[in-house]
Order: C-alpha cells, then structure tokens, then sequence
C-alpha cells in the first residue's frame, strides 16, 4: 500500500486526459499547484520507489494501455506581470495554463509574440518541451526562462533561454525528460509589433477573415483569428476526431541531398533553413498514399496527411505501429527518415 502526504488518487482513468482519446490507466495521480509541491510529490516517490510520469493535457504524447506508477498533473494556473516598461513586458505563466488561452488573452490586450500559435493545443508547461511553432512563429523567440523542478535534486531552478537547448520543435526538457518537470515559463511580449504575414495562406486569409489587405495593420487579435481559421480548416478537430496535430517533424536534409531528391522528383517542395533545407513531411507521406488511409481504429486524416487519428476503439501500440509503416515507407521511397513529434510513453516510467 503506498502512504503519502499529499493524496494521489488510485488506479487513474487517462482517456480523457489525452488528445488521441487513448485508454490508459495510471496507478496513481496527484495534482500539483505549484513547484514546491512537485518537489515534495517527487521526494514521495522516490522513497516508494514509484515512477513519475508529467502529464498536461496530453496533446503530444501516445499512452499504452497502461501506464505503472504515477501521473503528475500541474495546475499552476496563474499569469503575473513582472515588468512592463510600456514597450516590452515580462509574463510569469504558470505550467497548468491552456495555452490557446493565453494566447488569446495576451492578444485581447494589444501584446505581440504569440499571435500565430494560436489554437496549438496544450499546457503551457508543454510549450518549451516540443518548442511548439506554427506559421513562422516559434515559443523560443518569446520565452526568456523556464522554471522547473530539477528530478534528481528536488530544487527548483531556473533556466535562462540559451539553457533550454531551443531547436526545430526540440528543447533540452525534450531531450532530457528524465531531468525535469516544468512549472513555470516566463514570456518576453511586445506593446508595439507587426504582423507575420509571409507564411502561405496567412496574408489571404487575413484579408477574407479580418478585411485587412495590404496597407492596413493588423492586430494581434486579427492574427489569432486568421491562424485559428486557417488552422480549422487544415486540421481536424481533436475534440471531434481525436489526434495529436502534426505526427511527425518537417525533416531537414542537406542542399546536396535536396538536389538528388529533386533528380528524382522535380517537384519536391524545400525551405532554405540555416541547416539545409526543410522539406514537408505532409507532401512525403502523401505522395506514399497515406493521406486518408484506416487501418481499423487509427488512420491518417483526410484533411492533413501529417495528422494520425484514433477512429475510437484503439490502443497505442496500433497507432504507433501505423506511423512505423509510414516512416518505413517514406525512407524507402525517398530516403528520408521521419521523426515522430509525440513521446510515446512506456509501461514502466522514469524518475
């Protein structure tokens, strides 16, 4: 029998706590306001040698059937305004805000730097560990420091950007998720700014959502509205069809790469970026015939080929072995190799 100090409820029903509609029982689950009480719920675990598993709203991972140990959720709901010099301010968010709520309520005041990652769905807690981006817009470009709660010593530390390891959609949280639990982030906003128009579609669609053609200014607000139309259309609605958004990352190949693709296929899409160029994941996987496709309970969406669902009535392990044939299947019809966006968590957790 497990004792604690703070109430961790037993055998805990996950379905609905997850994106993908996945069922999973937990052992245990205790909620945490705050990073001290993270630290103190970990100590706990550690004495009864319980494996801690950090959970928001489950909009980036893929759960088994099962899941040993326990689930910690954060419920740190809170936004304070550390600074404000009337040009720049400084937000402390905690872990267990929606992250489309703060978008919009950070728009609906006038503040730039999140206006096009509106309707990504999640926690903010969950925000740094994927670096989560959309649109020509990335969270590292606002986020100034993390707050978290280091695993191994229980201290609650705090992480200055250039720490966080920011990369395309990866974080050292990301890449270290046995090291931290994350409680806090602290965003850099604008009062003054300008629309990022130049992603395809954005400009269009502000014009026929919002009525802003060129030589107008659009405002923050404006922007959310237009992503959160562009993104509706594009991407089916967890809450209808349940998924977790894009399955798998843009890969990143060399220009020497890039051109052997293009002697092959003259029509393949790339983006010049710092580390080559970035082709869609999307076109990749379409062009293998997996846009649409079922496979019983899971399938691939028919809107977006880079969104994986669950039809209901599936597991985990049925959708990852589906995303392992597309990834097969896209090497070895271009020689690309995909990499999956959500963790998929295991049986037994990690400390």
């Amino acid at each position: 029998m497990v004792v604690t100090a703070t109430p961790w409820q037993p055998d805990f029903e996950l379905e609905a706590r997850n994106s993908l509609r996945l069922p999973c029982r937990a052992h245990w689950y205790a909620q945490a306001p705050d990073a001290e009480s993270v630290s103190r719920i970990l100590a706990e675990a550690r004495r009864q040698g319980i494996d801690v598993w950090v959970i928001g709203e489950g909009s980036n991972v893929v759960l088994p059937e099962v899941l040993e140990g326990l689930v910690l959720g954060l419920s740190d709901r809170r936004i304070d305004v550390l600074e404000d010099d009337g040009r720049r301010l400084r937000l402390r968010v905690g872990a267990g805000v929606h992250w489309d709520s703060l978008v919009r309520w950070s728009a609906q005041r006038g503040w730039w730097g999140l206006e096009n990652l509106a309707l990504i769905p999640g926690s903010v807690g969950a925000a740094p560990v994927q670096n989560i981006g959309a649109y020509g817009q990335e969270l590292s470009a606002t986020c100034r420091r993390v707050e978290a709660v280091d695993r191994a010593t229980g201290q609650v530390v705090h992480l200055d950007a250039d720490a966080c390891g920011f990369g395309y959609r990866d974080s050292r949280f990301r890449r270290e998720l046995q090291a931290w639990v994350v409680t806090a982030v602290e965003l850099e906003l604008e009062q003054r700014g300008c629309a990022r128009i130049g992603y395809p579609g954005v400009a269009e669609t502000l014009a026929a959502e919002r009525g802003v053609t060129e030589g107008k200014q659009a405002s923050p607000l404006d922007m959310v509205e237009t992503i959160t139309a562009l993104r509706r259309r594009r991407l089916p609605d967890p809450d209808v069809l349940p998924n977790a958004g894009s399955f798998f990352k843009n890969p990143v190949v060399t220009q020497a790469e890039f051109q052997a693709l293009q002697g092959q296929r003259g029509d393949i899409p790339g983006a010049v970026v710092p580390e080559g160029v970035k082709l869609s994941a999307a076109w990749l996987i379409e062009r293998c015939g997996w846009r649409g496709y079922r496979r019983g309970a899971v399938g691939v969406a028919e809107t977006h080929a880079l969104v994986l669902v669950h039809h209901g009535g599936g597991v985990g392990a049925e959708l990852l072995e589906l995303a392992r044939d597309i990834a097969i299947s896209v090497r070895e019809r271009f020689g690309v190799t995909l990499e999956q966006e959500p963790i998929a968590l295991q049986r037994s957790g990690m400390m």
